[in-house]
């Protein structure tokens, strides 16, 4: 769980949000919101992958570029890349130019193809996942991975997935809304646990 800052706005945020409009907008309108479009997911997915190593305000900064170069992470087109767009990738310098993370989100859009044939969805199969919310006094104390996210990445990796790690799937589960992870003074933190509860209700 996160602790809290309070912006020159008068707003109570996560202490990890910069000043950055970027950031604070990725924060209060995106961060902990349930996802369930499978492009969705498939996006967050990705980026949580190239983030490892570097801050994710770069990967924020450089979104609208992977948007780009990876046809808005539609997992059909991206399942269809070959070798000429893995060069192609590499030569664009809008996005991280690592040819590993490239070659694993072209290999997951594939591996995303067989399990939306396998449990219906991308967003369903995720969901399943989902941790039981925290006891407050444990979410006081940071987590970066727990049980659920390390048996995602087993899940995952089984199928053939790549760069899925336990720490990497925790923080996809915050980006998408498994876990609300908010500090409990945040000002999206009720919000978010409504709109949690009521997706969970619809994706049921």
């Amino acid at each position: 769980m996160a602790t809290s800052t309070r912006f020159e706005d008068g707003k109570t945020r996560c202490n990890w949000v910069t000043v950055s409009p970027l950031y604070v907008a990725y924060h209060d309108d995106e961060w902990g919101r349930p996802v369930g479009d499978d492009n969705g997911i498939f996006e967050r997915l990705s980026l949580e992958g190239f983030q490892s190593g570097l801050s994710w305000l770069t990967i924020l900064r450089k979104r609208p570029a992977f948007r780009a170069g990876f046809a808005d992470f539609d997992i059909a087109a991206v399942a269809a890349f070959g070798e000429r767009d893995v060069e192609r990738l590499l030569g664009d310098a809008g996005i991280v130019r690592h040819r590993g993370k490239i070659e694993a989100v072209i290999n997951n859009a594939a591996r995303a193809i067989e399990l939306k044939q396998e449990a219906g969805s991308l967003a369903r199969f995720l969901w399943s996942f989902q941790p039981p919310p925290q006891h407050p006094d444990d979410a006081m104390t940071p987590r970066t991975t727990c049980d659920e996210a390390i048996a995602l990445s087993k899940a995952l990796k089984k199928r053939g997935w790549k760069f899925v790690g336990p720490t990497t799937m925790y923080a996809a589960m915050q980006a998408i809304g498994l876990v609300n992870d908010h500090a409990h003074d945040c000002h999206c933190r009720k919000a978010v646990d409504n709109i949690q509860t009521t997706f969970k209700r619809q994706l049921g």
